[in-house]
This record gives C-alpha cells, sequence and structure tokens, in this order.
C-alpha cells in the first residue's frame, strides 16, 4: 500500500481531538493515550498515511500494559471513527494504521467527517517549529506569570497576618506587636507581656468564655485596669499627728 503524506496542522488536529474526546462519552482513559501515542507516532513519519506500528512501543509510549486492552481499544477506536486500523495477523509483520485529520482539512474521518475546503499545513512536531515553540513560550510566560502572582499574593497575606506591626488584627497577635502597643500607650513591656501569657493560657477568651475580637482594644482595658490596680496599692500619705513634739516624757502622766 503506497504511503501518502496529510496535509495537516498539528496543533488545530490536537485541539479539535481534545475537543471530540470531550464530547465522546465512549471513550476512555486508555483510547484516549492510545490514540494520542498513535498520534506521535504519525507524527515521526512526518504525518504519512498509512504507516507501520509496533505493538510494544505503541503499548508502552500508552501506558497500557494488557495486549487485550490494547488489541480492544484499537479495534474501538477504528469503529467509533478516529483511526482506520489494518491489522497484518503477522508476527513477523506490523499492523498499519491510517489516521484522519480533524483540523478541517480534506480528509475525512470514517464516521465524523471533517469539514472540507480548509488549507492545512503540514507541521511536523519538532523543536525548529516557531508556532508551537511560540506557543510553548506563551504558555511558560502565562504559568510563570500566574506563579509570580499567587507568589505575591502569599506573601502579602503572610506579611499581614505575621507583620509586627502594632496596628495588626490578627489574633493572636505577634509579641512584639503588644508590646509595641503597650509602649505606644505610655505602659511598660512588663504588663504587655503579662496580657500576651495571660491570653495567650486562656486560648485568647474575654472573661474565660467568648473568643477576643479586637487584642488592642482589650489590650487599653488591661492597661486602664492596671493603672487603677496599681493606684489601690500605693501605701496611703503619711498624716502628721497633732501631738506635742517636744513633750518631756520624764514628767508622770
Amino acid at each position: 500500500m503506497a504511503s501518502k503524506q496529510q496535509a495537516t496542522n498539528f496543533i488545530q488536529h490536537l485541539l479539535k481531538m481534545r475537543s471530540e474526546f470531550e464530547r465522546d462519552e465512549r471513550l476512555t482513559t486508555f483510547h484516549v493515550s492510545l490514540y494520542y501515542a498513535l498520534f506521535f507516532e504519525w507524527n515521526e513519519n512526518r504525518f504519512q498515511n498509512p504507516f507501520y506500528i509496533q505493538r510494544n512501543e505503541i503499548m508502552n509510549a500508552s501506558k497500557i500494559g494488557s495486549a487485550n486492552t490494547y488489541t480492544k481499544c484499537l479495534k474501538e477506536l477504528h469503529k467509533f471513527g478516529y483511526i482506520e486500523y489494518l491489522p497484518s495477523y503477522n508476527p513477523n509483520k506490523g499492523s498499519m494504521i491510517n489516521l484522519y485529520t480533524f483540523d478541517n482539512g480534506t480528509d475525512k474521518g470514517a464516521d465524523k467527517g471533517a469539514d472540507k475546503g480548509g488549507v492545512n499545513v503540514l507541521i511536523p512536531f519538532n523543536k525548529h517549529n516557531k508556532q508551537i515553540q511560540t506557543l510553548i513560550n506563551f504558555g511558560a510566560v502565562a504559568k510563570r506569570s500566574k506563579d509570580e502572582s499567587h507568589s505575591s499574593a502569599s506573601s502579602s497575606e503572610h506579611s499581614h497576618s505575621s507583620g509586627h506591626s502594632s496596628g495588626s488584627t490578627t489574633i493572636p497577635p505577634p509579641l512584639e506587636s503588644v508590646i509595641t502597643f503597650f509602649l505606644d500607650k505610655k505602659s511598660t513591656e512588663q504588663e504587655a507581656n503579662k496580657f500576651y501569657n495571660h491570653f495567650q493560657s486562656n486560648g485568647w477568651l474575654v472573661g474565660g468564655k467568648s473568643k477576643m475580637k479586637n487584642w488592642q482594644a482589650a489590650s487599653r482595658n488591661w492597661i486602664l485596669n492596671s493603672q487603677k490596680f496599681s493606684s489601690s496599692l500605693r501605701p496611703p500619705k503619711e498624716h502628721n499627728l497633732h501631738t506635742n513634739q517636744n513633750k518631756d516624757y520624764s514628767i508622770p502622766l
């Protein structure tokens, strides 16, 4: 059988096949992986039809471990109109495959039938193909941009949640933020540590019951209460008793 080179657009063909596979509920992962293995073998043959295949090579490329599954999927891809399977029934001679063009070209699949009238260019897949390389580069740039955007957002979120600014509303707050806040309010680092240790030990519960919503407000209350408590502990001022400081204790009472 004479080989014939197909005018096939690599990119358009794969995009069309992806769309076909998504719609076809008869297909399994075995069918899809087998088809792509056949497609890339077709590519290596520069889109010549028909082309010979070796079972072991195609099974390895498609990751199909069972010869029965491999044969069954070949026959079903043929039946569904994706390929033409030409078995040799000769162990010394490989079977042959015809792949149909699904990129709006002039070749027609068995059941599906591509649109006619399109102009296709033979685009074998290789590193020198600028169209494919451009798409690969574009995909890499888009992925890098997405990754950098995600990384930037994560960094910003991490900075907000773990920053040492006293304006942070995260609970529990960083100890450094609490200390900064207390010092700004003319309190002391010791009181800041007391506040932090107290609520750290009780799970940041106000009154031992409710989850704290605003640690700055709780800090202000703590500072006010600590000032009142300090005032109540101050010793009373000494008052001079109205006594005669010049009393002569030698005089009997």
